[in-house]
């Protein structure tokens, strides 16, 4: 009973900073559109898996080598576990699946995320990353933006589809290389 209620106190704390995401992205919804902004200032957007935190250690290599950019990586800040409480939630409230995908919980981090990249001017998947990482880096390219692969090393698993990407990359050095050419 105690790790049910732990979980739903967690789940409340979650759906109140979520509710203050959405208070604040209401207030600057003007802000989100890039046709206001500096035509030639490139947005950013990096794309990761919760659970790896050196998406932020990157954001801040690229903040400081761009300067004049915008590196997004806010969407990582809930934290390694914000997928599994919202599963947790949404089970103990009786949902499916299908029927989490379409609630408030889902549906507003969802519009958030694709807020954020929808802005984008360019991505950067960075592996190890998992299924929605690749739909992102899909959507992105689909939407006619730059798309690039950084491994952190060889995967054990090869596959040829990431050529759809504009760059795959094994170093930070040579990502930075590929970027420095669409400043």
């Amino acid at each position: 009973m105690d790790s049910i209620k732990e979980a739903f106190s967690k789940v409340k704390a979650d759906i109140s900073d979520i509710r203050e995401s959405i208070r604040y992205q209401k207030k600057n919804a003007n802000n989100l559109d890039n046709s206001d902004k500096d035509s030639n200032k490139k947005v950013v957007y990096i794309i990761g898996s919760l659970k790896n935190w050196k998406v932020i250690e990157l954001a801040k290599k690229l903040r400081k080598e761009f300067p004049k950019w915008e590196v997004f990586d806010s969407w990582i800040s809930p934290g390694p576990e914000a997928d599994d409480f919202w599963r947790k939630y949404s089970k103990l409230k009786g949902q499916t699946y299908k029927q989490a995908l379409e609630d408030w919980s889902a549906t507003h981090i969802f519009d958030f995320d694709k807020t954020h990249i929808t802005r984008s001017s360019i991505v950067v998947l960075y592996m190890p990353c998992g299924k929605s990482g690749h739909l992102e880096l899909g959507y992105a390219l689909g939407q006619g933006k730059k798309g690039f692969v950084l491994f952190d090393k060889e995967p054990e698993r090869w596959d040829i589809m990431y050529q759809f990407a504009d760059g795959v990359f094994f170093s930070y050095d040579d990502l930075k290389s590929a970027l420095m050419k669409l400043k």
